[in-house]
């Protein structure tokens, strides 16, 4: 009995400890029960807003607040889809509704206001309508920890009252974002921006001495970062993506001990450098990609052990990238692009100064063997295909493209399994693509395009890479075949470009894709008309089509309003299309249908395309009197009209307000009348006016003096007159380069005071210090780059010469065939960048003034058909680079000047000046015994070898030169052909016989 109690009562203990543990489960499972008034809030929450899949970006987003129920509001709201309670009081803490479909307007009343024990606040991913974001939150939320409203639709200024919410260590107010693109401000509507000034900033960073996260990507600060930055030593995270920041980068904020992130990209006024980097950093992410970060890259960057994503693409870095780069062993994002010069153009690989880089010299980023992203396009990467690449056995994302990459694409590359996206454009890779390419399963986006591959191509191959979205083959050697009975088994499209592929039909497989985004079938020999199914299929997601320079003859049924709803560029250039203009959609950009035989006028519909800023509507057979409008959309950038027939007053509404953004204007070789437009004045962007080969009838357009950046004014045959005068100011035409006034009426005297402000044209200018060619880059659709060239017609040289792509480098001054009268100035000598002069068929007088001497860079002079006098200056013989020197039909006298070119000018373009002695001329001068003989009948005697040698020389002898012959793509005048063969035929024996 002694010892039963004992046991008793360790059976006793044992029950109770069992009961206390069943009893402490058991409340485990209880719910929290909410508030009844919170729960209320909730649902007024709920009920001020609608659910649209459209409010939110994530493709999985779904409207949580669905669950929320009127009925158990009373109950319990702490178990709704999003809604978190603390266990012991029942108040709500947490509000995640992210990417829940919401949308309305957030304003002050809101029932969220009454939540005041959140400490956590996430409406990311939502429309909120552009609301402002309301200044309650800072007054009545002070709980909150985390606040994320990104890319929610908000606007305005964010209030200061954001700064009262000091225990915030979150804070996430980032812009809507489109993927990799900066954000246009110029063409986004003010009152759809959110704002944020420098002082709401500065107290931001001051307060909340928490924070260890903001984000504010595209929130338009427009201001220079406050140095307090460098003292938020919480800071773990720093997002400033596209905020227009300026001004110089606090350099202090590498420093801050627990920052591990920083990204300031597209911040292209945004200055800096690296300092030395210490080995104790926490750096992971670092992304200083587009601004103008310079200096030198230290080598102590390879000291930052924890760096995962390192971009430095688009900066001004110099002079080289440190190998010390192959230490960083946990990258796994690396992007150079560009490393050495950003300023190079589309097809600008070929100007560059640097003999190239040879890929060995690379060897160290074969180190890097946690890489899944590599890009270093633009880097003037030489030689064969980089071995390093062989080691990156993680690769998912190769960027190589616009580099001098050679031979084959290596057999290799076929055991980088995990590639999905080979990029390899603009390169100079050879031979037939080989087929281990095809084993790399996981492609999804391939570009091979405008390299120097060549074979037959069969396409079915790519189809059997079944996560292949994106192929881009175009512009290689290449002939694709394709298999008629692909649809079952062809991949859906997202992108497609095959252009210059050979092809002879549309790929029928496309006939039910309803995700293809781009395509691009130019520079083919496809016939006959564009399908039914092609809009059928892809009316909702098409946004992008080129179809340029095939021999198609218009739509079946001939649509008037394209049917693609969403279409941001359409290229239909150099077919056979004829009939009416079509109607593009309202979402068109970029609209280029020149050289067709399109018919009719030009809608008025067109003025109602508010988003349009490329409309090429050139060498067509239109007609009839422009709309008034058109032009008058402040996103136009190119407008260009050239060689069709309109006729009537030019449209008057072009930049009315001055916020314009009008680059290019061409409406040469037209029959339109009266004047100009004042508007123009307002086009502040303008660089290039040709209103050449009209009726206009106007007095010399001074007004345009104002523009700052105008380049290029072609007015030549119309009808301007009367006498151009003085400039108001020593400022006009701050950057006239290319002036053509000719075959007008103006009089009087040649307008000195004009020629000698134009600083433009007096300074040679270092080609390798600016672009080659007038070119506009143009993001279409938020993705596509594309790069239109300026194109126009002058003469010289005596020739029509016709530019595909306008020099950016040319100097030229067309003033002939009106009826000037008076001297030379002299002051034209100043002009020392100046390559073409034409002041024939006026009434000049005087003498040739010996300071055109000075025009080293001249290549053209023309200064026939007026009344000069006295003796052509010997010093013009300096003019080594002078390919053309006509004073025919003169009153000159005395010897003609001896050596260099010189000697290469025949006879004609001396005749008519009875004064004249001396070779090329038959007329012997005073006191020499030079003599020159008749050529004899059989050098008369073009044979077929000949004319074709003697073409040869004039291709180089008369359009070559600095800048006026070394223009690809630039050609000559049919009609000149014979005027060349029998003048520079001549010279050309002439000078083998000597």
């Amino acid at each position: 009995m002694g010892m039963g109690l004992p046991r008793c009562y360790f059976y006793a203990v044992q029950c109770l400890i069992f009961l206390l543990l069943k009893a402490s489960q058991c409340s485990s499972f209880v719910q929290t029960i909410g508030h009844a008034d919170e729960c209320s809030a909730l649902m007024q929450f709920k009920q001020s807003f609608t659910t649209s899949k459209s409010a939110s970006l994530d493709p999985f987003a779904y409207p949580k607040v669905a669950s929320w129920m009127q009925e158990r509001t009373r109950r319990n709201c702490c178990s709704w889809d999003g809604v978190e309670c603390n266990e012991e009081t029942g108040y709500v803490i947490g509000l995640n509704l992210n990417s829940s479909c919401l949308y309305g307007s957030l304003n002050s009343s809101s029932s969220l206001f009454q939540l005041v024990h959140l400490q956590k606040l996430d409406l990311s991913d939502n429309h909120f309508n552009f609301s402002k974001i309301p200044s309650r939150l800072g007054h009545d939320l002070t709980g909150l920890t985390l606040l994320n409203l990104s890319q929610s639709s908000f606007s305005g200024q964010i209030p200061s009252e954001i700064s009262y919410l000091s225990k915030l260590s979150t804070l996430d107010l980032s812009a809507t974002s489109f993927l990799d693109m900066t954000f246009d401000y110029d063409h986004f509507s003010s009152s759809k921006i959110l704002e944020l000034t420098n002082a709401n900033l500065r107290s931001i960073v001051q307060n909340l001495t928490n924070i260890q996260q903001l984000h504010l990507n595209k929130v338009h600060i427009l201001s220079t970062l406050p140095d307090i930055f460098a003292n938020a030593t919480s800071l773990k995270a720093l997002y400033l993506q596209s905020c227009g920041l300026s001004g110089e980068f606090p350099v202090g904020i590498f420093q801050l001990p627990n920052l591990e992130v920083l990204d300031l990209m597209y911040n292209e006024d945004l200055t800096g450098y690296f300092p030395e980097f210490n080995k104790s950093s926490p750096f992971k992410k670092l992304n200083v990609a587009r601004t103008n970060f310079s200096g030198h890259v230290p080598a102590s960057i390879g000291d930052l052990s924890s760096l995962e994503y390192l971009n430095l693409a688009l900066c001004n870095f110099y002079p080289h990238i440190p190998s010390s780069l192959g230490n960083l062993t946990q990258l796994s994002y690396l992007s150079l692009s560009f490393f050495f010069d950003h300023s190079y153009t589309y097809y600008d690989v070929s100007r560059n100064s640097f003999s190239g880089q040879i890929s060995e010299s690379w060897s160290w980023v074969g180190k890097l063997t946690k890489l899944y992203h590599l890009s270093l396009a633009y880097t003037y990467l030489r030689g064969e295909f980089p071995s390093f690449v062989a080691n990156l056995t993680q690769m998912e994302e190769l960027d190589l493209a616009y580099n001098q990459i050679t031979g084959q694409i290596p057999s290799w590359l076929a055991n980088l399994t995990k590639l999905t996206a080979p990029y390899f454009p603009f390169n100079n890779l050879q031979e037939a693509i080989p087929r281990s390419f095809f084993q790399l399963t996981n492609l999804q986006y391939i570009d091979l395009s405008s390299n120097n591959l060549s074979g037959t191509v069969e396409l079915d191959e790519f189809f059997k890479l079944k996560m292949l979205t994106v192929l881009r083959l175009s512009f290689n050697k290449l002939s694709v075949h394709i298999k008629t009975s692909l649809t079952a088994t062809s991949p859906k499209f997202e992108a497609l470009a095959l252009a210059s592929c050979n092809l002879t039909e549309f790929p029928d497989f496309l006939h039910d894709n309803s995700k293809l985004v781009e395509l691009d079938l130019s520079d083919n020999n496809i016939h006959g008309q564009i399908p039914r199914w092609m809009w059928n299929s892809t009316g909702e997601s098409l946004w992008y089509l080129n179809l340029s320079h095939n021999s198609l003859t218009g739509f079946e049924q001939n649509p008037v309003i394209l049917p693609w709803k969403n279409l941001h560029l359409l290229e239909l250039g150099s077919n056979r299309l004829q009939g009416q203009l079509p109607i593009p959609p309202l979402s068109i950009q970029f609209y280029s249908v020149p050289n067709n035989g399109y018919t009719g006028g030009v809608s008025p519909s067109f003025c109602n395309l508010k988003d349009l800023f490329v409309l090429d509507l050139s060498n067509n057979n239109l007609s009839g009197m422009l709309p008034q409008c058109l032009g008058s959309s402040s996103a136009f950038e190119i407008l260009k009209l050239r060689n069709n027939s309109f006729h009537g007053d030019i449209p008057d509404q072009m930049c009315p307000t001055g916020q314009g953004s009008l680059k290019m204007v061409d409406m040469s070789y037209n029959q339109l009348r009266g004047k100009l437009p004042r508007s123009m004045a307002n086009c502040t962007q303008l660089e290039f006016l040709d209103f050449g080969n009209n009726h206009i009838s106007d007095s010399f357009p001074s007004w345009l003096g104002t523009l700052p950046v105008l380049r290029v004014l072609i007015l030549g045959t119309n009808g301007f007159h009367g006498t151009i005068g003085k400039p108001a100011t020593n400022h006009e035409f701050p950057n006239l380069c290319i002036i053509d006034l000719s075959n007008n009426g103006f009089s009087s005297w040649l307008p000195s005071d004009y020629l000698g402000s134009l600083n433009c044209m007096k300074k040679s200018v270092d080609q390798d210090e600016v672009k080659t060619y007038f070119q506009d880059t143009i993001t279409v659709a938020t993705y596509t780059i594309y790069h239109y060239d300026y194109a126009m017609i002058l003469f010289g040289k005596g020739v029509e010469l016709k530019y595909l792509k306008t020099p950016y480098l040319l100097r030229f001054i067309d003033l002939s065939n009106n009826r000037f009268e008076g001297v030379i100035p002299g002051t034209i000598g100043n002009l020392r960048g100046l390559h073409l002069l034409n002041l024939s068929n006026n009434t000049l007088i005087g003498h040739i003034p010996p300071s055109l001497g000075n025009l080293s860079a001249l290549e053209s002079l023309d200064l026939s058909q007026n009344q000069l006098s006295g003796e052509i200056p010997g010093n013009l013989v300096e003019l080594t680079f002078l390919a053309y020197f006509n004073v025919s039909q003169n009153h000159l006298s005395g010897p003609i000047p001896h050596g260099q070119q010189f000697d290469t000018f025949q006879e004609d373009l001396y005749k008519g000046n009875s004064g004249l002695c001396g070779e090329p001329l038959l007329k012997k001068c005073e006191g020499s015994d030079s003599s020159r003989s008749l050529p004899s009948s059989e050098e008369d005697e073009d044979s077929g070898i000949q004319v074709e040698l003697d073409w040869f020389v004039v291709l180089l002898g008369v359009v070559s030169g600095l800048v006026v012959g070394g223009v690809a793509g630039n050609t000559l005048g049919n009609k000149k052909h014979e005027w060349f063969v029998k003048t520079f035929g001549k010279r050309r024996r002439r000078s083998l016989a000597r």
